[in-house]
């Protein structure tokens, strides 16, 4: 799922990143990188090595940073330059990081700026690997890996299968995705001890009720406010299995998708995995009723004469009906998304499927709701008031509704 709202916010805004960009092809796609944190509010500091510099050119950062890409181990200027980066970033990261830089920080040499600055940084440290798919099944370049993750406690994102440089073919070595490098960045800032070592599962989208083979009956809904959740709540460091309707948003990055199309699919898919999850976060649309027959054909307009009747059926709850599958201690979050008694209608709700949170919004209200990028929530909780937010992004809403359950794991452990 990229990085849909490119503006000022949680969790880059304000921090100091330090984007160490290697020698390789895929070093272009660092620019995208760079320009993306600036734009999500990050204060980005961009080391080039000096192979890097016969792949991009040092003012293209400045231009997508407004700041001046660093390539000078030595620095006159107060404190030893790597000293200052290290000291001073919130997250460092490499991407590309190349067979030779592998090698070279596992060993912890200092013959350049980036590996100077990782030796005087005590902040996360995020690597994408990108080479040729051999050099990477290399048992060297293995344990080099091995050594930053498991031994330094860098986090180690990518590489994926895909196309390789030219005549090279397709192999596992492609640098992932530049939103991909920017989620795990993101989670590099963002890693929380509530969420870390938590399972979390999150509903979202909407579902899909046949009638015949090309018809259905279902809602507006996009996924995006769930998708956002779930990719928020991987940041913070949750493992995290997102149950999705059909949707037309890309996965997020790191989260475990389970594709379901039904009611019935949806329920069936939360109840075999709810019972390890300590956060449960129902934001799915889930349709009300099914078609009592689904025909195995489509319906034809002249079998119908003037109209065609749908008898229904209900549905599963999968909130209500997953109530005992439940882990002992978990926190529940529903979302109400309601036309009339907002509060009233989500007071009911959060006692009748036993939530301790309930996300309610105003299916009338402007910029809010479905197929839009923006929501208007009002949290309900038991024995609180009501608190109403105004207007915002749902990635913003996401990080709002993870707050809140937040204080919820906290409590309940």
């Amino acid at each position: 799922m990229p990085v849909t709202s490119l503006e000022p916010r949680r969790p880059w805004k304000g921090k100091r990143i330090v984007l160490g960009v290697t020698g390789g092809i895929a070093a272009y796609k660092a620019i995208q990188v760079a320009r993306d944190l600036t734009r999500l509010g990050g204060e980005v500091d961009v080391v080039l090595t000096r192979s890097a510099e016969r792949f991009v050119a040092s003012l293209t950062f400045e231009g997508v940073t407004g700041r001046p890409a660093l390539t000078d181990l030595f620095s006159a200027k107060g404190a030893a330059l790597h000293v200052r980066l290290g000291r001073d970033a919130d997250v460092v990261a490499v991407a590309p990081a190349t067979a030779d830089f592998l090698a070279r920080a596992s060993q912890g040499r200092a013959d350049d700026l980036i590996c100077t600055t990782l030796l005087a940084t005590s902040a996360p440290v995020v690597i994408f690997p990108a080479m040729n798919d051999k050099m990477y099944a290399h048992p060297q370049v293995q344990d080099n890996l091995d050594h930053l993750q498991n031994r330094l406690g860098y986090q180690i994102a990518g590489p994926v299968r895909g196309a390789l440089a030219v005549s090279e073919g397709v192999g596992r070595g492609r640098l992932i995705e530049p939103w991909q490098i920017e989620e795990a960045i993101g989670r590099g800032l963002a890693m929380d001890d509530a969420f870390m070592g938590k399972s979390v599962l999150v509903t979202a989208g909407p579902t899909q009720e046949p009638i015949d083979p090309v018809r259905y009956i279902g809602n507006r809904s996009s996924g995006r406010m769930g998708y956002a959740i779930a990719q928020a709540a991987w940041r913070r460091g949750a493992k995290v299995t997102l149950v999705s309707g059909p949707s037309a948003l890309d996965t997020p990055f790191g989260v475990d998708t389970v594709a379901v199309e039904t009611a019935q699919d949806m329920h069936v898919a939360v109840a075999e995995r709810i019972g390890d999850s300590d956060l449960n976060i129902f934001s799915a649309a889930v349709a009300d009723f099914r078609p009592t027959d689904s025909r195995d054909v489509k319906l034809k307009r002249n079998e119908s004469e003037d109209r065609m009747l749908v008898d229904l059926t209900e549905n599963p709850d999968v909130a209500r009906d997953t109530i005992a599958n439940r882990k002992k201690g978990s926190v529940n979050v529903g979302f109400a998304l309601e036309t009339e008694h907002l509060v009233n209608n989500a007071f009911a709700k959060l006692e009748s499927k036993a939530f301790d949170l309930v996300v309610a919004n105003d299916a009338n209200e402007e910029e809010a709701g479905f197929s839009v990028r923006t929501n208007r929530v009002t949290f309900v909780q038991k024995d609180a008031q009501s608190e109403r937010l105004p207007l915002m992004s749902k990635d913003e809403v996401a990080e709002e509704v993870l707050d809140r359950a937040r204080t919820l794991v906290i409590e309940s452990q």
